[in-house]
């Protein structure tokens, strides 16, 4: 079942009412658009954009600092550009390399971003890629972005090539990097990892993680790939070459990247494949379940989801993210992040010629992911991330029409954080959402009591039970509920949305 009507709707009612000049329709229409409620359970903001056509829009990454505030990181012009929110917007970008040193970055690879609290640390590969004394390098933000220290070499290598870094966090705030890593022609390609102890000012010698599937196989020496770790568990996900067969694998560390004794296949479709389709996989680590996806093209260009037990490591569930969409040509560059038990996918398809932003989401990924879908965007998409944080999910996206880097979040409520909802309520409330003032219309009597939670169910305010209205211009955005107590010990608790 498709939940895109109400995105595409929205979107093409502008177009019409435009056409009219109807200042009314359009400002009622503006106004559906800006809150898009999903079957996904994500109440939806309006896009904005972080960079400029002047600052580049390829390949953007993003995460959370210690606070739950996003970082974005992209490519342009052979630079690593970031920007950070700082509260009420996005900072200026700034440019992590150093002017002296041009950076690999494209559509379809560049800089990798990683983040712990307020540990934040950036990657990339020196250009030219095929100079032995080219190498990756890292920077390292102790205080959530604000400030960067000056690269530091990732890769101990004098004569052998690297590319296409990718970072993780492990839990006391040290960078782990896997990258790919060849000899000086270009062959013998595979993945490897190394790791620091000291907050990314030096790494230890890499280890091989990759060539699992046959002592012959190299890997798709062009397509990127995603590390990932919790606790102890360290994941390297990678496509394959064995013999053109072109599916996705990863090798598993269960002593925190120090070795990967092995590996298995997440993907099973026997891609045969002469040529690469620069596209790689992504991953997270939930307990002892590895959640990824990647794309494949055996059956037509499609995006998977795939989960596999890393104490098993065999059998890997996959799935298609949509299954069969009349008039779809083309599925690709899928992400994915968690918070938590919450998890998000997003990937870029093209459908009937136009290409769409589509996610899928989860509040709790022990109950799979649900059938239903929406449109972050449409038209215009070519590579895109999301990431969550306390009831907050974010997604940014090159669009090449504006030449930008496209900004989105949404808000979604934590499950099993309040108590059970009365529906009967004692209260009608209104406006909702509410930017300034929330109107009460008392509809039970007897009300000795009311307070608002947020959306872990933590008392937010106490209110004066005999007042008509609340002053909400002091709450950040996100979803509230009422309670209320009517002399009953049940409370009602009823749900409202806060966006200024």
């Amino acid at each position: 079942m498709e939940s895109l009507n109400i995105y595409e709707f929205d979107k093409q009612k502008i177009k019409t009412m435009n056409k009219k000049n109807n200042p009314l329709l359009i400002l009622l229409s503006l106004f559906s658009f800006h809150y898009s409620f999903a079957q996904t359970g994500i109440t939806w903001n309006m896009s904005s954009d972080i960079a400029t056509a002047s600052s580049g829009n390829e390949h953007p990454r993003i995460v959370t600092d210690g606070a739950g505030n996003p970082l974005v990181l992209w490519g342009h012009s052979d630079r690593a550009m970031f920007s950070r929110w700082n509260g009420t917007s996005f900072t200026t970008p700034v440019i992590l390399n150093p002017m002296t040193m041009t950076i690999a970055e494209a559509s379809w690879m560049g800089p990798d971003i990683a983040a712990n609290g307020n540990n934040v640390y950036v990657v990339f590969k020196q250009t030219p890629e095929a100079d032995t004394s080219s190498h990756i390098y890292i920077v390292h933000s102790a205080d959530g972005g604000i400030n960067f220290s000056a690269p530091v070499k990732v890769d101990n290598i004098g004569d052998s090539i690297a590319r296409f870094p990718t970072v993780s966090v492990d839990a006391t705030g040290n960078p782990i990097v896997g990258f790919m890593k060849f000899n000086s022609t270009f062959g013998d390609a595979r993945w490897v990892v190394t790791k620091s102890t000291d907050f990314g000012n030096t790494f230890s010698g890499d280890v091989k993680a990759s060539g699992y599937s046959a002592t012959t196989a190299e890997v798709c020496d062009c397509c990127p790939g995603s590390i990932t770790s919790s606790g102890n568990n360290v994941a390297m996900l990678y496509r394959d070459n064995n013999s053109n067969i072109r599916d996705t694998w990863c090798g598993i560390s269960t002593n925190g990247g120090n070795s990967f004794p092995s590996g298995m296949a997440l993907d099973e479709n026997n891609w045969m494949l002469m040529s690469c389709p620069s596209s790689g996989p992504d991953g997270v680590i939930i307990g002892d379940t590895l959640y990824n996806t990647y794309m494949n093209g055996a059956n037509g260009t499609l995006v998977y989801f795939s989960k596999a037990s890393l104490t098993t490591m065999t059998n890997p569930t996959v799935t298609s993210v949509t299954g069969t969409i009349t008039g779809l040509t083309q599925q690709n560059f899928p992400r994915i992040a968690n918070s938590g038990n919450a998890v998000a996918l997003v990937w870029k398809q093209v459908v009937n010629g136009a290409s769409q932003l589509m996610i899928r989401f989860t509040d709790s990924i022990s109950n799979g992911l649900p059938v239903a879908y929406d449109t972050v965007d449409l038209a215009n998409i070519t590579n895109a991330d999301v990431t969550l944080a306390n009831g907050k999910i974010f997604v940014v996206w090159e669009d090449d029409a504006s030449g930008t880097v496209k900004y989105r979040s949404g808000i979604y409520a934590i499950p099993n954080s309040i108590p059970t909802i009365n529906s009967s309520g004692a209260f009608s409330l209104y406006p909702n959402p509410v930017s300034e003032t929330l109107f009460l219309n008392q509809v039970s009597i007897g009300v000795c009591s009311i307070s608002i939670l947020n959306a872990t169910g933590q008392l937010v305010k106490t209110i004066d039970p005999k007042c008509s209205s609340i002053d909400v211009n002091n709450l950040p955005d996100g979803i509230y509920y009422l309670q209320s107590f009517a002399g009953y010990s049940i409370p009602a608790l009823q749900k409202f949305v806060v966006h200024h």
